[in-house]
């Protein structure tokens, strides 16, 4: 039986939970209700007292996980949605990213990111802001784009002593299926060549793999074979496998669904410009959502974030430059 990106989430807090005491679900309606998206369904029953519904603020509950976190318990914390945790934005960078350094005790907390858009979400339900988290020291911004990675990388995400931003996509938790959870799994900051090719490299994550994935298969028919590799993390980011295959194809293309400016997209353009200039046979290109607030009406929404067809127009610029 297929296992959805939303199961394997909930799957992977289970067995963190079965594994380790010291695991507990903090958030808003985690317990009774299940969650917002479901994720927690079911894990109340089956670990009484270990997973909290939590007030409604955002500060306190990355406030009290931090304080769990560094007398030895590792807190999972489920946003609503990751545009919420801009409440919690000072608990979270500068207290949680910087304790370790500051003191010399871990911080090993979770905080589950729901995020990117959905058809009528509008701008405060839909935004990615692993670009954001990524910028300050101490703190691992995970983003899985496969059911598997969801699965394995929540788990690592768990036993890490870091405190770790870890950014589901919405849009995946029933899109996206497999046909058994996995055994093992990529080391944390190691990227995946999600599909082989010669003529271009995309490089993407989350949600956006698959878009750039069907990107390729259409532009294949075309004739032209993209290279498309799946970042996993955003921090740490593997320039090593971006730059292997940027000397493969001589072209890239970067492709995120947040906003453009000081993106992670960026950055990835910055290390390849950087360390790899000599390996590009065009300049490289970045694609994003457009620099606005999210639209809530869904044709508008879909013009706003890239899709496999604004993606495929943009690779195919790039391709005949």
């Amino acid at each position: 039986m297929a296992i959805t990106y939303l199961e394997a989430i909930r799957e992977a807090q289970s067995k963190a939970l079965a594994s380790d005491d010291s695991v507990y679900i903090y958030g808003q309606d985690v317990a009774g209700f299940g969650g917002a998206f479901k994720a927690t369904r079911g894990l109340a029953e089956k670990y009484p007292g270990r997973v909290l519904d939590s007030p409604i603020s955002e500060d306190a509950m990355i406030g009290s996980a931090i304080g769990a976190a560094i007398s030895g318990m590792r807190p999972i914390i489920e946003m609503q949605f990751a545009d919420f945790s801009s409440v919690a934005f000072n608990q979270i960078v500068n207290q949680a990213a910087t304790h370790y350094w500051r003191t010399g005790v871990p911080c090993p907390i979770t905080v589950r990111l729901p995020s990117g858009g959905t058809e009528g979400s509008g701008p405060f339900h839909s935004q990615n802001l692993e670009s954001i988290y990524s910028h300050y020291p101490g703190l691992i911004v995970m983003t899985p784009a496969t059911v598997e990675d969801a699965y394995s990388m929540l788990l690592e995400a768990v036993a890490i002593d870091d405190p770790v931003i870890f950014c589901e996509h919405k849009f995946l938790y029933y899109h996206l299926k497999a046909d058994k959870l996995p055994e093992d799994n990529l080391p944390l900051g190691k990227a995946r060549i999600a599909r082989e090719g010669r003529h271009a490299t995309v490089v993407a994550y989350s949600a956006m793999v698959h878009e750039a994935l069907k990107a390729a298969r259409k532009l294949s028919e075309e004739g032209w074979e993209l290279e498309v590799v799946d970042l996993r993390s955003a921090k740490p980011i593997d320039t090593d496998t971006i730059l292997g295959s940027v000397a493969r194809t001589g072209r890239l293309l970067c492709v995120g669904e947040s906003f453009p400016w000081g993106g992670l997209c960026a950055e990835v353009v910055s290390r390849v410009v950087s360390e790899g200039f000599h390996l590009l046979d065009a300049p490289p290109k970045r694609h994003n959502s457009r620099d606005t607030p999210i639209p809530y009406h869904p044709n508008l929404w879909k013009t706003h974030r890239p899709t496999w067809q604004s993606i495929a127009d943009a690779a195919k610029n790039l391709l005949q430059m």
